[in-house]
């Protein structure tokens, strides 16, 4: 085993120490120190939160705005066998073409999650594509869901996320690099400046990150922010 395997593995421990202890006193913490490339918000069905400043940012929403579009589908479609299948596609393959057979079929759908979750930051658009929301609404969304509906297919279809892509990229950065996530959605901008997002969830967590940048500085940002975190929940505890 090398020193990076190891110290992967320390990281991976402490956190979950400092993840028990935030749980356990139901607190907030603000991550310091991100770039502002990046917003990041963690949540945990207790009420610890973790969080940087910037976590209510109205930022495109890529393809995570498909998290919200399967649940309105899910939900408050006709319940027909193509709107589950377009609805699985959304968020195992990131498909576009199926977000925009939902979105036609539903117009309503982004407005009528954000107010059934009260996401303050969420708001539709002439086209899905161009929908905002923020990390906090998105890790807002997922951790109610895993409170009142923890069986959701959203989350089986999460844990089973295509390698790839329809559009040929790799799903395999930021929030699915942290330790003890089980399932992850991905989001990217197809066209200008690199721009991505990721959420996920866990045991008793649920994440969501953004950034004005690259996959790999989501990562980066993600994994330095994490020992941080860490340090300051154990030296508050």
């Amino acid at each position: 085993m090398g020193d990076r395997t190891v110290a992967i593995a320390a990281a991976a421990a402490a956190t979950c120490c400092a993840l028990t202890a935030a749980i356990a006193h139901a607190e907030s913490y603000e991550l310091d120190g991100v770039p502002a490339r990046t917003a990041i918000s963690v949540r945990s069905p207790f009420g610890a939160q973790w969080s940087t400043a910037n976590e209510h940012e109205q930022r495109a929403s890529l393809s995570l705005i498909k998290l919200y579009l399967a649940d309105y589908a899910l939900h408050h479609g006709d319940g027909s066998r193509a709107d589950r299948d377009l609805a699985e596609r959304m968020i195992r393959y990131s498909d576009d073409g199926a977000a925009t057979t939902i979105a036609a079929k539903y117009p309503q759908a982004i407005n009528a999650v954000a107010a059934e979750y009260h996401l303050a930051d969420t708001h539709a658009a002439n086209d899905w594509g161009a929908a905002t929301t923020s990390t906090a609404d998105v890790a807002d969304f997922l951790d109610t869901k895993k409170r009142t509906e923890p069986a959701s297919l959203i989350f089986e279809w999460m844990a089973a996320a295509g390698e790839i892509a329809v559009d040929g990229t790799e799903q395999d950065w930021g929030t699915s690099r942290l330790p003890f996530v089980l399932g992850t959605k991905w989001g990217w901008s197809d066209v200008g400046a690199p721009d991505v997002a990721s959420a996920s969830f866990g045991p008793g967590f649920t994440v969501a990150a953004h950034t004005h940048g690259s996959a790999a500085e989501q990562t980066a940002d993600l994994l330095d922010a994490l020992p941080r975190a860490t340090r300051e929940l154990l030296a508050a505890h």
